[in-house]
């Protein structure tokens, strides 16, 4: 392992004085091994020296790590005595198979180290195991989030074996414990989660996949093939409510897949997806739509169905409200209570309508029609009055192309050559 005495231009095995690293006697008790550990512990973490000491200390933290391991066993500490380090395989038995990181840490410095190392006041009870949670995406369309849904569906999942109540042998055949975890089904081992900081976690076994048992292969149970778990096809029902949003997430308790030695079956978790829909645009509980009217409407009213809601209604609105009201281009209006439904009440969010003009095409008003429609219309303002007048061409533009290269329109500052032509986009000054 990296970082461990001996290794990586430490000091080799042979040279390593276990009882000098906790700074004890070779006569000291276990008690005082302990007490001594403690101390050395303390004064050597990572996280409580200076950053420029944070290399020397960790490397000093794993050597008392060691020696703990190695001294607090009667069997090691016999072998040691004997011996020294050339006792043990690579300089060491390896970190955590005799070191309870998490008691000794926990009581230090207040840390729970199970897991990801969270704070903690110690390692406190162990929760039943527990097989892991499915979690899956699931694509819903904003019609089903206004409705809400219910999906049934096939699922197939692994469940304990019927004939061999998930042991893997054959009737009459008890599984023996394995050699590799002493049939805890996990190993203890170090992972550094940071620069000069380590934490120890649980690994499941390999070889046993986590049963703590193995069976040899002529007493495997022959409908599981010795794998312990068989597959189940089940008929699931999964339930979306009204109102539900993107991210809501929908939990099927106990429908993941089972494991042997789990007293719990974790949950299919799904997370819903929120499709984009053509008309309308969600925003928390608020929907939002275009209104697409004429220039007709917009001056001289309407009385119709303007637009098809998420269920199917038609929403009609009669304009104006107010005599001679008339109607812009961008105006929004607000329909209250047709927004989208809340989940744990019969309220809905507000519907907001945006005014989009649609004009007539070009070549639509005659020269007749037109001087009508000037008759009717508001007069432009008096012509303005100047010393000279210069008749003018136009044509239509894109307007990113005003100010092209002036960060004040479209773009960065430009540098002119001679004749004036820009050089092309240049840094901006800062």
């Amino acid at each position: 392992m990296n970082g461990m005495p001996g290794m990586n231009g430490g000091p080799a095995a042979d040279d390593i004085d276990l009882y000098d690293v906790l700074k004890i006697s070779k006569g000291a008790s276990k008690s005082e091994i302990k007490k001594a550990y403690h101390k050395a512990a303390l004064a050597n973490h990572p996280d409580k020296v200076p950053e420029d000491q944070r290399e020397a200390a960790e490397t000093r933290f794993k050597a008392a790590s060691q020696a703990y391991e190695i001294l607090s066993d009667d069997q090691k500490r016999d072998l040691y005595d004997q011996h020294g380090m050339a006792a043990f395989e690579g300089g060491g038995p390896g970190m955590g198979a005799g070191v309870n990181m998490e008691d000794i840490l926990g009581g230090l410095f207040g840390m729970n180290m199970g897991g990801m190392g969270g704070m903690g006041g110690g390692r406190g009870p162990q929760r039943p195991k527990r097989s892991p949670d499915e979690n899956q995406k699931y694509e819903v369309s904003l019609e089903d989030l206004y409705k809400g849904k219910t999906v049934r569906f096939s699922s197939t999942k692994n469940v304990l074996c019927s004939k061999c109540s998930g042991s893997g042998a054959k009737e009459g055949v008890e599984p023996r414990e394995c050699a590799t975890c002493k049939g805890n089904g996990v190993r203890q081992v170090l992972q550094q989660v940071g620069p000069g900081m380590v934490t120890q976690r649980l690994m499941e076994c390999s070889a046993c996949e986590g049963s703590g048992k193995v069976v040899n292969p002529k007493d495997k149970c022959k409908k599981c093939k010795g794998k312990r778990t068989t597959e189940e096809k089940k008929q699931l029902e999964l339930y979306i409510p009204r109102g539900a949003k993107e991210g809501d997430k929908i939990v099927l308790e106990g429908e993941a897949d089972q494991i042997p030695g789990a007293q719990q079956t974790g949950d299919i978790i799904f997370h819903l997806v929120e499709q984009p829909h053509d008309i309308f645009n969600r925003a928390g509980p608020d929907l939002q739509a275009s209104l697409e009217i004429t220039l007709a409407e917009a001056l001289t009213g309407f009385d119709r169905t303007v637009i098809t809601h998420l269920d199917g209604r038609g929403i009609h609105l009669k304009h104006p409200q107010v005599e001679g009201e008339i109607m812009r281009p961008g105006q929004v209006i607000k329909v209250k209570g047709e927004g989208m439904p809340y989940k744990k009440s019969d309220a809905k969010g507000d519907l907001y309508l945006i005014v989009d003009i649609q004009f007539p095409e070009d070549g639509f008003f005659t020269e007749e029609t037109a001087a009508s429609l000037r008759k009717l219309l508001p007069q432009p303002e008096p012509a303005i009055k100047t010393d000279v007048t210069d008749e003018a061409q136009w044509e239509d533009a894109d307007p990113e192309e005003f100010g092209k290269g002036d960060p004040r329109g479209g773009g960065a500052w430009e540098d002119e050559d001679e004749d004036g032509a820009g050089e092309g986009p240049q840094c901006q000054t800062q």
